[in-house]
């Protein structure tokens, strides 16, 4: 595999550019996420101001704990902010907050263009609910468990060309905030931030809030023009406190877009261009950007939807909760708007001199005062458009995320990635049947010893050692069809002995799991099978004594039982070979 290297901020990072290639996730946190302050992995403090992608370097980030992420780039060298505010904790405003961020290269929305499912990603704030229904995880899922405000959710309907009136519309969990599972029992790719964060007012939250985005896909020529919008000081409903109000900091508006293309920050497009601060209070607060800029440098607003397409620049943005221009009628269906609506600035001679709804927050799947009575809607915190796939790990040309939600391949595990990118095994088989051991000559040297239908069973392991993430699956296939089983656990080995018609080497202190059918010949246990459905680690700490409690750390050992009637020696059950695991954090 080639690999692409894009420099940013002096760092370097890998975007493989095959068919296969994934695209590069960047993002920041907001002045009240968990993670202010503490280290990033350059060792840096993390600041609101700062955006970063996840600290491994890969093509698609890996589910399960992960270390903090990395700086993509510095606030003051990269963004032209101030130079200070290092080193806050949670909940401390300073004047470098960013709000929305883009390089100015996103995918350009088309007139005869349907929107695919999982090509608009978006994150929220922890107080956004989302719309029941639809495929899990999604907003509301994640919400529910205190996960959602670090998460990147996907559309996941394919849309009409835009700009569209308020719609139906679902969405579904594609990036997780620290990839471990959450109340709502599912996980998928992690960034490395801090989870959960619960719903409750006040300066400092329990978790990370996703508050930017950008996603540099394979291929895609950038500049080193940033584009980005700072926070404003309104006051929020929901938090019950005013916003961090970096913006007035600067002596700038937070519903001004800016540049730094290697001059310091300069104002790029202003908010009365944007069909914002038009009324008092002046409070518009810009939330989310996606932009195409026609690489003029200058800020040409097109006059209407698709004037990108002739020259101008595609701007399409949401504003926070508390901006003024919130509940007024918006220049394309004179609907109000609502903080979770991705806006286009006004459409000339439209029904307002307001910003133009282009996608509404109803098909994001979305709670709106618009649609659903609410008395504040939910938040859009970042956004982005792309043409190629964030997650594509089986090159199906789908989002993993959207390939799942539509049952189109299997993700027994729950961790958000096809079972087909994840079969690397898990844990060390031993106790095959050779020769020298065979009860009656029925030796096997890679699996158990044969059985009454002619094979060896073979026991494997699959999705990880990860405690944390407890999705350990043990498979044992080659066993008679329509027969029974029961995997064993042991805390330690013995020398392959005879019994029955295999070899036993599972020894120590036993625990049996629950015994479970063999229909085709093939089984499985562990988190989303059909016979042991939870996850083993709380499956052993549930029901077994301590000796079998499954923790980091610790070692164990698996071995299948299985009926073999009309087996080769003439007893009336087998073995597979064993499996040694040895889990991790």
């Amino acid at each position: 595999m080639q690999l692409r290297p894009l420099t940013l901020a002096g760092t370097t990072l890998l975007l493989a550019s095959t068919a296969a290639a994934q695209s590069q996730f960047t993002f920041s946190i907001d002045w009240q996420s968990a993670s202010m302050g503490s280290p990033s992995s350059g060792g840096v403090p993390m600041t609101d101001g700062d955006l970063y992608h996840p600290s491994t370097l890969s093509a698609m980030p890996a589910p399960g704990f992960v270390p903090a992420p990395t700086m993509s780039l510095d606030h003051a060298v990269d963004l032209g902010l101030p130079g200070g505010c290092v080193g806050r904790g949670p909940g401390v405003p300073c004047a470098i907050e960013v709000d929305a961020f883009s390089r100015g290269a996103d995918f350009q929305f088309g007139p005869n263009q349907p929107i695919r499912a999982g090509d608009l990603l978006f994150s929220v704030d922890e107080f956004a609910a989302g719309r029941p229904g639809g495929p899990l995880p999604n907003v509301r899922s994640e919400f529910a468990a205190g996960d959602s405000s670090a998460d990147a959710f996907g559309s996941l309907n394919t849309l009409p060309p835009g700009p569209l009136p308020p719609m139906p519309g679902r969405n579904i969990g594609m990036v997780d905030g620290d990839g471990a599972f959450s109340a709502s029992g599912f996980t998928y790719p992690s960034i490395g931030l801090k989870e959960p964060n619960l719903p409750a007012p006040g300066p400092i939250d329990m978790g990370d809030n996703q508050d930017a985005m950008d996603i540099v896909e394979p291929g895609t020529a950038t500049t080193s023009a940033v584009y980005f919008s700072l926070d404003g000081g309104m006051f929020d409903g929901r938090e019950g406190i005013p916003n961090s109000n970096a913006a007035a900091a600067n002596s700038v508006g937070a519903a001004d877009i800016f540049v730094n293309a290697g001059g310091g920050m300069a104002l790029w497009a202003g908010a009365p261009s944007l069909g914002l601060d038009l009324v008092a209070p002046l409070t518009d607060d810009i939330d989310a950007l996606i932009l195409w800029e026609n690489g003029n440098g200058v800020a040409d607003v097109a006059p209407g939807p698709y004037g990108w397409q002739n020259g101008m620049d595609m701007i399409i943005f949401s504003v926070r909760r508390g901006s003024a221009v919130i509940g007024r009628p918006d220049s394309q269906f004179g609907l109000p708007i609502e903080e979770g609506d991705l806006l286009i600035p006004p459409v000339a001679g439209g029904a307002s001199p307001f910003p133009a709804i282009f996608i509404p927050a109803e098909a994001l799947g979305l709670l709106t005062v618009r649609s659903h009575g609410v008395s504040l809607g939910d938040d859009l915190d970042a956004a982005d458009h792309i043409s190629g796939n964030l997650f594509d790990c089986d090159s199906d040309g789908l989002e993993d995320a959207i390939a799942i939600a539509m049952g189109l391949v299997i993700d027994a595990d729950q961790n958000g990635v096809p079972d087909a990118c994840s079969s690397s095994p898990v844990g060390a088989p031993f106790c095959f049947c050779p020769v020298v051991a065979a009860p009656c000559g029925n030796a096997s040297a890679t699996s158990g010893c044969v059985n009454g239908a002619g094979t060896g069973a073979l026991l494997s392991g699959s999705g990880s050692a990860s405690v944390a993430l407890d999705n350990l699956v043990l498979t044992t296939s080659a066993m008679p069809a329509g027969s029974f089983a029961m995997t064993v656990m042991g805390t330690g080995t013995t020398p392959p002995a005879i019994l029955a018609n295999g070899l036993r080497c599972v020894g120590g202190w036993m625990h049996r799991f629950p015994p479970y059918s063999t229909a085709s010949g093939t089984a499985s246990i562990g988190r989303g099978t059909a016979n042991v459905s939870m996850g083993l680690v709380a499956y052993s700490t549930s029901t077994f004594t301590p000796s079998g409690h499954i923790t980091a750390g610790s070692t164990f050992h698996f071995q299948t039982f299985y009926r073999d009637l009309g087996g080769p020696c003439g007893a009336m059950f087998n073995l597979s070979n064993a499996l040694t695991v040895n889990f991790t954090l």
